[in-house]
């Protein structure tokens, strides 16, 4: 099995890219944001990859990083996400944002991603939540505003603080997490706008 390529950039494809490693070019399947961050043919890479053997095939896929493909390989644990449909998922939301995806229980980010409906979105928040790579590291004060949000719980000055910053243009997600960090700093009964100055605080950082 194949678990790293180094070679040349040979061309591009719509969703992949041929690797010239010592004269043999291997097309090798990308996230969309993978193949963005790769350089101009002529150039070096590097590539973790994941090889899919079937009765008719032999597919390439490959990622930046090693978390990133150990996010591919977990997506598909989950029933209705194939490879296809992973590397789709890892185009939309990189791994960082995924894990805070699932940590905020944020369906809405991840049916961003073309193919994935709110059945499979919900199935995905839902079953990885206890397997996500990195997932103990995520902030618990993070996970509990998450869940006090869900049950309608969370202070009415925190879940406007929340909206505020997503109107701003900031992703759920990174909001909540600014908004999670501001409330621990500002303590019980801050009120909606001292919330936003210091999440706009957190984000600036």
């Amino acid at each position: 099995m194949i678990g790293k390529l180094k070679g040349l950039i040979d061309s591009y494809g719509e969703d992949y890219v041929i690797l010239d490693v010592g004269g043999v070019g291997y097309q090798v399947h990308c996230s969309s944001r993978t193949l963005q961050a790769l350089p101009s043919p002529g150039d070096a890479a590097v590539l973790s990859i994941e090889t899919y053997v079937r009765e008719d095939q032999i597919r390439l896929f490959g990622f930046r990083s090693d978390i990133e493909r150990e996010w591919f390989r977990l997506l598909q644990t989950v029933q209705g996400v194939g490879a296809k449909v992973a590397l789709a998922v890892l185009s939309t939301l990189p791994p960082a944002d995924l894990a805070n995806a699932i940590a905020l229980r944020d369906k809405a980010a991840v049916t961003r991603t073309p193919g994935v409906g709110p059945k499979v979105a919900e199935r995905i928040v839902t079953e990885l939540k206890d397997k996500a790579p990195g997932f103990a590291n995520v902030d618990p004060a993070l996970v509990h505003l998450s869940g006090a949000i869900d049950d309608h719980r969370a202070p009415r000055p925190v879940t406007d603080a929340i909206s505020a910053l997503v109107n701003l243009g900031y992703g759920q997600p990174q909001a909540a997490a600014a908004i999670a960090a501001a409330s621990r700093s500002a303590g019980e009964g801050a009120e909606t706008a001292q919330l936003i100055r210091l999440g706009l605080k957190e984000l600036a950082k």
